[in-house]
């Protein structure tokens, strides 16, 4: 294994950040498809007779899946942007939550001061 630090384009790949962002706009795009009833007769005949008001499902659907795409790839661009290239590969001997580790001090009971009560 070479001592190289990684690039922030080795760590998650573009073409990787765009297909999970294409995913999550599929998912919510039939997700409003299925909610708004898009697939069902009713719907369907009310679009053909021109008596939809507002946006049909289909364009709405295609604008909340627009609207996931976009805000998935800002929201995963924005977290790489927070990962150190050269902390991902440092392994990490102790909890991650506690406070870092500092020099060795002298304990507060080890002095040999007793209190009395």
């Amino acid at each position: 294994m070479s001592d190289e630090k990684p690039t922030r384009s080795d760590i998650l790949r573009p073409l990787h950040l765009l297909g999970i962002a294409l995913a999550c706009g599929i998912f919510a795009a039939i997700v409003t498809l299925v909610s708004t009833g898009a697939f069902t007769s009713r719907v369907n005949a009310a679009i053909a007779n021109g008596t939809y008001d507002g946006l049909t499902p289909i364009a709405l659907g295609l604008v909340v899946g627009g609207g996931a795409f976009i805000v998935t790839l800002l929201i995963l661009a924005m977290l790489i942007l927070v990962v150190d290239p050269a902390d991902v590969t440092k392994t990490v001997d102790r909890p991650v939550l506690y406070d870092p580790e500092t020099p060795d001090e002298p304990d507060s009971g080890a002095t040999g001061r007793t209190t009395s009560s």
